[in-house]
């Protein structure tokens, strides 16, 4: 199999990213490179020692073929957003090497996860594709690219609920912990009360009202580790899926339609609806609700949505795609 030169390489890392594997992933990165002259032109190697270091770093990317986002959702949501700000026709290719508790958008893209040895691998022998980004701004002032996810309501505050707990130093990671923090925080749920009221318009139709309690609108079809809220979503599709509920049922079913979200099967519920998108507004009125996107804490009450087709080039696995 033909090995893909990445060209002029930049590695933006998170070292503190999969309770600190991310360092030793990173320094087998720059071993593996410094040992296959073959793989690049030329590379360097940065580390992140604070939020908003990978935006910061992609930004100045300019002049590099490949960037590679090492680290969790979180860094490959700040790469993103360093790598949009440069100029198109100098913007490098995104390629990501996973280390990270969800790993939701290397899920998406079919990369071995938690392991750079074989992620490596992938992207060596992978092939570069047109990669959708989904964009958001809120009345806050607030406004952003994602790769991955946005949602609103409870399955926001889950989200936010499991940074907060790998930030307290939790052992648990992945779809576990999205289970855990999802059934504290719908056994709380009380009916209609427990919603968020919205106005929502989807491509300019007419509003409709809802009681949000989950709201996501997705570029992939995953989040929280592997929960498949939206399984038909796609980066590479030119539109972003969402999901949403039009009733608050009991609580058992509730939590039984949470379960089923795993694998994809809560879209079969009468109170919940499916679609996809180009643009999207959602209007919570005077409430601020939970918002995440990818994971970080977005703070608004109005949101504007929308899709950005063939945003960013992507390596994907050769083999997946």
């Amino acid at each position: 199999m033909p090995i893909r030169n990445l060209g002029r390489m930049l590695l933006i890392a998170n070292p503190t990213a999969h309770s600190g594997r991310g360092a030793e992933a990173a320094a087998y990165v720059t071993r593996l490179l410094s040992n296959f002259p073959a793989a690049t032109t030329s590379f360097s190697s940065r580390l992140t020692t604070a939020p908003g270091d990978g935006t910061r770093l992609a930004s100045q990317s300019a002049g590099f073929d490949t960037v590679i986002a090492l680290g969790g959702d979180g860094i490959i949501h700040e790469v993103a957003n360093g790598l949009m700000s440069v100029e198109k026709d100098a913007r490098p290719t995104l390629a990501v090497v996973p280390v990270g508790s969800g790993n939701d958008f290397a899920r998406t893209l079919g990369m071995a996860m938690n392991d750079p040895a074989r992620a490596m691998a992938q992207l060596l022998a992978g092939n570069p594709r047109s990669l959708d980004l989904g964009h958001v701004s809120s009345d806050s002032g607030a406004s952003c690219h994602y790769v991955q996810t946005l949602s609103f309501g409870l399955d926001a505050a889950i989200a936010l609920d499991t940074t907060d707990r790998r930030a307290d130093g939790t052992r648990q990671s992945g779809a576990g912990l999205f289970a855990t923090s999802g059934v504290k925080l719908f056994s709380k749920v009380r009916g209609e009360s427990s919603g968020w009221p919205s106005t929502v318009s989807i491509d300019g139709g007419e509003p409709f009202r809802l009681n949000t309690i989950i709201f996501a609108v997705q570029n992939g079809p995953t989040y929280g580790g592997g929960f498949r809220i939206c399984p038909d979503a796609s980066p590479f599709d030119g539109r972003l899926d969402v999901c949403y509920n039009v009733g608050v049922p009991a609580l058992p079913r509730l939590l039984a339609l949470f379960a089923l979200a795993r694998t994809g099967r809560h879209v079969r519920s009468s109170v919940v609806r499916v679609s996809t998108l180009e643009r999207l507004t959602v209007d919570f009125g005077t409430a601020t609700p939970p918002c995440q996107v990818d994971g970080e804490r977005l703070v608004g009450s109005r949101f504007e949505v929308s899709v950005v087709p063939e945003a960013l080039t992507v390596i994907v696995p050769g083999k997946s795609h």
